[in-house]
């Protein structure tokens, strides 16, 4: 990871502190790949380094990983057939609802349980204190 203040005078994006650099080599099979990230921050030299930078970069990995791993794999949006209007995007906020209510409830199996509630809504609406328990 690089990072450089270079240029952040001339840009038109307000606040920008540094441009950052995220160089990889990767070696799959024996053949090593090369892929160059760039993006931009609006904190300062000051604030972080270049490790600091990293540690933050990769620990935006973990939210993707922890969101989208659900929504792709778990509930199969990628293979969703729903285009129309704003159905897609209405579709995503459930499901990201459901993935952070079902965390913020702790359940031990994230997968488990999404699956078990989509069957069982009774049971769900129990859980979130929306219905009564009859």
């Amino acid at each position: 990871m690089t990072s450089t203040t270079v240029g952040i005078d001339t840009s038109k994006w307000p606040g920008i502190q540094q441009f950052l650099r995220l160089e990889r080599r990767t070696t799959i099979d024996g053949k090593v790949t090369k892929t160059i990230s760039y993006a931009v921050t609006s904190l300062s030299r000051k604030q972080v380094n270049a490790k600091t930078l990293l540690k933050m970069w990769r620990g935006r990995w973990d939210i993707e990983n922890r969101l989208f791993w659900v929504r792709d794999v778990v509930f199969k949006e990628d293979l969703s057939r729903i285009r129309s209007g704003t159905a897609y995007t209405t579709m995503s906020i459930f499901r990201n609802t459901g993935i952070t209510l079902l965390r913020a409830l702790k359940v031990p199996e994230l997968t488990a349980a999404i699956r078990e509630n989509a069957v069982k809504l009774n049971v769900l609406l129990q859980r979130l204190n929306i219905v009564n328990k009859t």
